[in-house]
């Protein structure tokens, strides 16, 4: 089983016109944040939104720009120190900034709580926990009243640094829940040849994918390009040994699309041309020992 390709719009310069070029492809989801594209890309998405209305949602919260810092501020649910970090998990501002993006992108299937581990400098686990559980509460209130329909947790490193773990998580989702069934749907972290040790381990049938996979969770793989840093590491020699006649994008999309465990696996490709050439890769995947044939070839380079 392979994952599916959908747009992920972190770095996308047009968010609008790339969603277009996604969604008439066929991607079924669409993943953004409301500090993407300078703050725009929320409101770039909605019209395009509107013309699919089966495409799920999925967006963050947690980070914010300079201009929703100052609106936060004005409005009360901010302290000035906290607007200069640029990030928050606090109870107010969550519910604060998922109102606004409920309002504008028109829907949202799943909220990311964005990078928990991003405020977890200088805290300890209990007090970075203690955060989370905050920002899930939130975010429990919004899903019981169905005005979302889930919610998750959208990290970097904090699955590897062990600033928490998937059961972890899903233990805070259940006291914010309360005595009703938790709403914690999704988990979204970097999969790709750079960052490989999820893959490794879920070859192996372990790590933080099949534990998500275990949870019931949806399963959402970023940066399988890592940034685009991936495709100067994407030797012909590499792409070959991966599926002879890729180009390299695909090569590397298809190697982490290929990962057990993963539902979904996100790319920014903004042209027909690069999506259908992603696809195209993915509507293949590669078997479980071929995947782990790439892996060790990597390692013992």
């Amino acid at each position: 089983m392979t994952a599916v390709l959908s747009l992920g719009t972190y770095r996308v310069r047009a968010v609008g016109l790339a969603a277009r070029t996604a969604l008439a492809a066929g991607s079924p989801w669409v993943d953004t944040a409301p500090s993407y594209a300078h703050g725009r890309a929320h409101e770039e998405l909605r019209p395009v939104l509107g013309e699919y209305p089966t495409v799920r949602v999925a967006t963050k919260a947690g980070f914010f720009t300079a201009e929703q810092g100052r609106a936060a501020l004005a409005e009360g649910v901010l302290t000035q120190e906290e607007a200069a970090s640029r990030h928050s998990l606090e109870r107010a501002f969550i519910r604060w900034q998922t109102e606004r993006s409920l309002a504008a992108l028109g829907r949202a299937d799943l909220v990311f709580v964005h990078n928990p581990e991003h405020h977890g400098h200088g805290l300890d686990r209990a007090a970075l926990h203690w955060r989370v559980r905050e920002a899930f509460t939130a975010l429990e209130e919004f899903a019981q009243a169905g005005r979302i329909g889930g919610y998750g947790v959208a990290t970097w490193s904090g699955l590897v640094s062990g600033a928490f773990t998937v059961p972890e998580l899903h233990a805070l989702a259940r006291q914010a829940a309360g005595s009703a069934e938790p709403h914690f749907t999704g988990l979204q972290m970097p999969v790709s040849l750079i960052m490989d040790d999820l893959i490794r381990q879920a070859l192996d049938g372990g790590g933080s994918l099949m534990q998500a996979k275990d949870a019931g969770l949806i399963t959402f793989g970023s940066a399988p390009l890592h940034g685009g840093e991936l495709l100067n590491a994407m030797t012909p020699e590499l792409v070959n040994f991966i599926r002879p006649g890729l180009s390299a994008a695909a090569a590397a999309l298809l190697a982490a699309g290929s990962c057990p465990g993963l539902d979904v696996v996100l790319t920014s490709a903004s042209t027909r041309e690069h999506w259908d050439d992603a696809a195209k890769a993915l509507a293949a995947p590669l078997t479980a020992e071929e995947l782990r044939r790439v892996t060790d070839e990597l390692a013992a380079e």
